[in-house]
């Protein structure tokens, strides 16, 4: 297991909005990510080091947004003000956290300004509806060199998550695996006065560390 994104919902003043923000505060620019038809929703993505991408989304007008769980959660996030929405794992075998979960993998795709057609299976966005510091999980079906994290030259770096939960819900939900991925970057479980997730994000910038 791999953490390979962690997701930031668009506010109501929408994503182009919310992007300037994030960009200048890591002093970085985002590329246009495109749309997840199945999901109702679009996303611009920074690359990161260490095969990781930060993507902020949005939900669209779009009838996939009533019915997948992603598109959901993104508008319950947006409508709550924006802010962080999930983190997620990569694996190289979706079968073994299908049988854990009890339930199959959803395809997804976004085809890029460039033409490009990402594409991969993802599940866990239910869970992590229900309760966000559980993280949803993507087994990508494209060569390791279109990952999202391949696409500009990572000069921003992410070192540490505070998770409003429990390492031990975590463990229990997806297996010990989950946890050992999530001690390549500092992280700092606290426990939740209202709803998990992740609280805050932080960055090794040129300026320095920026936690957002």
């Amino acid at each position: 297991m791999h953490l390979d994104h962690v997701t930031f919902a668009a506010g109501p003043d929408g994503l182009t909005a919310a992007t300037e923000q994030i960009e200048k505060l890591l002093g970085a620019s985002f590329l246009d990510g495109g749309a997840h038809p199945r999901f109702g929703t679009r996303n611009m993505v920074l690359p990161l080091k260490n095969q990781q991408y930060l993507e902020i989304v949005e939900v669209l007008d779009h009838p996939a947004a009533e019915k997948a769980a992603f598109g959901q959660a993104v508008r319950e996030r947006t409508d709550a003000g924006g802010g962080w929405l999930g983190w997620c794992i990569s694996v190289d075998d979706i079968e073994e956290v299908e049988r854990r979960i009890g339930r199959h993998a959803v395809p997804g795709n976004r085809r890029r300004p460039d033409g490009f057609n990402l594409e991969w299976v993802q599940i866990g966005t239910s869970g992590m509806r229900a309760d966000p510091q559980l993280p949803y999980v993507t087994k990508w079906l494209i060569d390791p060199s279109e990952h999202p994290s391949q696409q500009a030259p990572a000069d921003v770096e992410l070192v540490a998550i505070d998770i409003a939960g429990s390492p031990q819900r975590l463990a229990d939900w997806l297996g010990e695996s989950a946890v050992n991925t999530l001690e390549q970057i500092e992280v700092n479980w606290i426990a939740p006065n209202a709803l998990p997730g992740i609280l805050s994000a932080t960055f090794a910038t040129a300026d320095g560390h920026i936690t957002i």
